[in-house]
């Protein structure tokens, strides 16, 4: 067992969005690569292949996440899109344009951290948008962060 007391963490590099990439440790211990090979966490080979081999140990014994079928996170984000535009009352345009209590219009793209709270009311003028065009050309702005 790992206390949270002396870790210490390095930063090896940065990724397109100016993010931290880094291995932190306890001791001699890499914790990343504990979090691999226990499972609990996935090898992100688009950035190292530094833990490839404790991730296939992991996989191998069936631990942790490798119990079921997985989706890595990186996957399951980059098809929100599809997901959205297939579950869209207006085929595939899942852009959810709402009026807030200000009678702004503020459009949600399904990357956007509201989306899945935001409820569409098309009887009080609220729409569905195929792209974020569309949205702005009939006056609606994008959400803010």
């Amino acid at each position: 067992m790992i206390d949270g007391r002396h870790v210490t963490c390095e930063a090896r590099s940065r990724d397109v969005y100016g993010r931290i990439i880094g291995v932190c440790f306890k001791g001699e211990i890499d914790l990343n690569a504990l979090l691999v090979r226990e499972g609990l966490a996935w090898a992100y080979i688009r950035f190292s292949e530094d833990y490839v081999a404790q991730e296939q140990a992991a996989r191998a014994e069936q631990i942790g996440i490798w119990q079921a079928e997985t989706i890595p996170p990186w996957e399951y984000r980059a098809n929100r899109w599809e997901r959205a535009a297939a579950a869209s009352p207006r085929p595939g345009c899942p852009i959810k344009g709402n009026i807030n209590r200000d009678g702004e219009r503020i459009y949600h793209t399904p990357w956007s951290p509201w989306y899945d709270r935001v409820q569409i009311d098309e009887s009080q003028g609220e729409r569905w948008f195929c792209d974020e065009a569309e949205a702005e050309a009939a006056g609606w702005r994008a959400t803010r962060r």
